[in-house]
């Protein structure tokens, strides 16, 4: 029986192993494994709702070993380090518990077809000090770390506020603001900022003395000449109106040099802030370059149409680790990081392994962009969608565009869990809505 193995539980490797195990897994053609190196998944694009507060990972968080026993693969959890394409073997580091004591040693998994599907993270572009004094958005980890510190440095403001007011009935200036810089006004920077503004708002709702919206001084800071630089200048244009009239600062054409503790270099001047967020490009994991395949300069794979490794017809990548060229000549596009392009990716990539294990003919990938939606929090959502048969973009805002936007996420639930299920889900969704605070405060 082939043994197929997919590194990474993301968007594409979670939906791949779930397509797979109902197909082939369900059949017994073929073994199907998952590894990741977390016991959860949480869908990506919902990260910066968790760094605000206004998302719980307790419950949107799916275990990846309740549903690889629903779907017929297995999951195995580990870290990969290691790859040798002689054997048809990858290696995982040994496995450490939460104190950081060894659980399991390091192991040896042979595959059949190997499939990378490990993400990215953000672009550091090679300033060393980025990791030590930002906070990043990568995980539901990193999100969960942001969302406590932004709750504890409100906590020492409102402290701050109660004791003025106590020393001095006249109160006639208050505390300085929460400052939080964003670097990278891409969607992620973009709504993220529009999370904080939220939650400054909701903290004032819980009875958070002295809290209000001019408690925080959210600045998003851009490389480009515009926010939103991948999305339509409409859209962008938007978004800044939003943000601005929320008391987001925004500067553009704005290169950061380097990065210190609460401070954040430019080419003309230093920017300080009690929190740094780093949100700026991708590129994926380093260690992707030390397998012997093929990589580019952000250590993307490079693949073919049909998804495999060039070179490696065994091996196969998908999603934001993968890079691949559409288009002849000056047309040539790389496909984009996005959550859309990796759901696409699975869809093609489970194709072409079924096909495989059945001796059939593999198909070439295309990619289609559906357009873009953005979600400044419960202030706007808006964004466009891409007609493929008028090939027109029509744009939406509103409750149109929130329903749009919402649908992205339920149809990542419905590949995972099926149709019935996923009503269920949003059911219990729409009551927990109604019965839990807007806010996550813990």
């Amino acid at each position: 029986m082939k043994q197929i193995v997919i590194v990474g539980g993301g968007a594409g490797g979670l939906e791949l192993a779930t397509r797979l195990g109902n197909t082939l897994g369900k059949k017994r053609q073929a073994d199907i494994t998952l590894i990741d190196a977390n016991r959860t998944h949480l869908w990506k694009p919902l990260l910066h709702e968790v760094a605000s507060g206004s998302l719980d990972t307790g419950h949107e968080a799916l275990s990846y070993r309740a549903h690889s026993s629903e779907h017929h693969y297995y999951f195995r959890m580990g870290r990969m380090i290691g790859l040798d394409k002689h054997n048809q073997t990858l290696t995982l580091a040994p496995l450490l518990d939460h104190h950081g004591k060894e659980i399991l040693g390091e192991r040896t998994i042979h595959y059949d077809y190997l499939i990378m599907a490990v993400g990215a993270r953000g672009n550091d572009f090679g300033l060393t000090r980025v990791r030590e004094h930002c906070h990043t958005l990568d995980s539901a980890q990193e999100a969960e770390d942001f969302h406590l510190t932004f709750l504890n440095r409100f906590m020492q403001f409102s402290e701050a506020a109660n004791q003025q007011a106590l020393s001095n009935h006249t109160a006639e200036t208050p505390p300085n603001p929460v400052r939080v810089a964003i670097v990278g006004a891409g969607a992620t920077g973009v709504e993220l900022a529009a999370e904080l503004c939220n939650a400054v708002e909701r903290l004032e709702t819980f009875g958070i003395r002295a809290i209000h919206p001019a408690s925080i001084q959210v600045t998003l800071i851009e490389a480009t000449d515009r926010i939103l630089p991948a999305l339509p200048e409409a859209l962008a244009i938007k978004a800044e109106r939003v943000l601005t009239q929320h008391g987001v600062e925004i500067r553009t054409q704005t290169m950061i040099k380097d990065v210190q503790a609460q401070q954040l270099v430019t080419e003309n001047e230093t920017l300080s802030a009690d929190l740094l967020v780093w949100a700026a490009g991708v590129k994926a994991p380093k260690f992707l370059s030390n397998l012997g395949l093929p990589t580019n300069r952000i250590h993307q794979i490079e693949i073919t149409p049909t998804l495999q490794v060039a070179g490696e017809p065994n091996i196969f990548a998908i999603g934001d680790c993968a890079s691949l060229l559409q288009g002849e000549g000056d047309q040539a596009r790389a496909v984009p990081p996005l959550a859309q392009a990796a759901h696409q990716m699975a869809a093609t990539c489970a194709v072409n392994l079924q096909a495989l294990v059945n001796g059939q003919p593999l198909v070439e990938f295309t990619y289609r962009d559906h357009g873009s939606l953005l979600s400044l929090s419960r202030f706007q959502t808006f964004g466009s969608v891409l007609d493929q048969l008028f090939k027109k973009n029509w744009m939406l805002e509103g409750k149109i565009a929130h329903w749009a936007y919402a649908s992205l996420y339920r149809q990542h639930q419905m590949t995972l869990h099926g149709f019935w299920r996923m009503l269920w889900i949003l059911l219990d969704a729409f009551i927990e809505r109604r019965v839990k605070p807007k806010l996550k405060l813990y």
